[in-house]
């Protein structure tokens, strides 16, 4: 088959005019950052915490809303910095760039970053890190105090060295800002049904446009293709595949050829519309003939995995009665089961993580699911050493009275 295959593809060519369902204009974005932030500094309250420095680029966003190249920033985690404490906020932005974020509401001040890695220092790295310590916790020191405790992320053990050098006491940031992230605003529920809209429609133009020849790479693309073009921004993973790489799971999108009659399962993992995560898990049959039986079974096993654990779900529930009452995974799918039962997700996956109850005691935490919370409930289903497998998930809102169904992508008819 021509590489041009999805060029002659006369039923892609509507996702250009996509219908999100919630429009840009309809989300407050004034109101969704600041609404972030307030949560953020009520966790730093809980913690005890007088400042956050922050690099983690998602947690830096959530934060005070900067967004700049995140996926460069995830790996050059001194290019960009936050320092927040519960009266100022101060964004340290790449040198170049610093405009990008001046007209945020949230942000006391833009300034530029000290880089401290060694691409931009060479062999002058420990100095600029003990300048980098040195600036910033006399900036510290002057907001807060003498002897603050400060959370933090990833910082290099020079710097570490330095800040604790003048007597401020460093401490994990993770807790705090998880905890803030995992309980959603209303924007925030606007923001990731738009996402999830515009996945979905991605996610149609895959399936419409699958058959037998193409390879998963070129199937993967119309998805990415579809996502982009709809306003979304990236994705975290490569995972779509077809026949016996599907199992076991995890296995990254590749140029193998999708034959007749093979199952393809895909995870979107998009970091879609606002920066929110599409998070759900479909199932397909390449056709031309109808699924086999055994095709079948494990599908409409995994539709039972995820039904059953979505059924249970309710504000209140601890973690710990959450896997004692989850669907009791066959003996002969254990061994590859997805590694969790269930996950936060809000601008990425994230806390909480709900673990199997085989699992529990050597993984799991104990925790209280409460309205808010947003989570992808997980299925994988495959023997050890079978040919094929299935995998479903989908995104649901923890409400008031249960759940509400997020993703809203149709199960595949032919199998289930």
């Amino acid at each position: 088959m021509e590489l041009d295959w999805h060029a002659q593809r006369s039923d892609l060519a509507g996702i250009r005019q996509i219908d999100l369902g919630v429009s840009w204009a309809e989300v407050d974005e004034v109101a969704l950052a600041e609404g972030r932030m307030h949560r953020v500094r009520e966790q730093m309250r809980r913690a005890d915490l007088g400042a956050l420095v922050l690099n983690d680029p998602v947690n830096v966003r959530y934060a005070c809303g900067a967004r700049n190249m995140q996926v460069f920033a995830s790996r050059n985690g001194a290019a960009r910095y936050l320092l927040m404490t519960q009266e100022r906020a101060i964004l340290f932005e790449m040198a170049g760039a610093e405009h990008l974020a001046r007209e945020l509401t949230t942000l006391d001040e833009v300034r530029s970053s000290s880089n401290t890695s060694f691409v931009s220092t060479a062999d002058g790295l420990p100095r600029a890190e003990r300048q980098w310590a040195r600036e910033m916790g006399a900036l510290i020191i002057e907001l807060i105090g003498q002897g603050p405790r400060v959370g933090v992320e990833r910082l290099a053990p020079g710097i570490v060295d330095g800040l604790q050098a003048q007597g401020i006491l460093l401490t994990d940031a993770q807790g705090a800002v998880e905890r803030a992230r995992s309980v959603k605003t209303p924007e925030e529920i606007k923001c990731m049904k738009a996402s999830l809209a515009c996945t979905e429609i991605g996610v149609a133009a895959l399936r419409s446009a699958l058959r037998p020849g193409l390879t998963d790479n070129q199937l993967w693309s119309v998805l990415h293709q579809a996502v982009i073009a709809g306003g979304g921004e990236y994705f975290e993973t490569r995972l779509l595949n077809s026949g016996k790489r599907i199992n076991p799971w995890f296995q990254e999108t590749s140029a193998k050829r999708i034959a007749s009659n093979e199952l393809v399962a895909l995870d979107t993992d998009v970091v879609g519309c606002f920066g929110y995560y599409a998070d759900f898990s479909r199932t397909f049959h390449a056709g031309p003939d109808t699924p086999m039986p055994h095709q079948r079974d494990l599908y409409r096993t995994a539709m039972e995995q995820v039904a059953h654990n979505i059924a249970i779900l309710r504000p209140g529930m601890s973690f710990r009665d959450y896997a004692r009452d989850a669907w009791h995974i066959p003996s002969r799918y254990f061994a590859n089961r997805y590694y969790v039962s269930a996950h936060g997700v809000g601008m990425t996956g994230e806390f909480p993580y709900l673990y199997h109850e085989a699992d529990f005691e050597q993984a799991g935490y104990d925790g209280e699911l409460v309205p808010g919370m947003t989570l992808c409930v997980e299925s994988f289903i495959g023997e050890e050493d079978g040919r094929e497998g299935v995998k479903l998930e989908q995104q649901v809102l923890i409400t008031d009275r249960g759940t509400e169904l997020l993703s809203g992508f149709p199960y595949e008819e032919s199998l289930s």
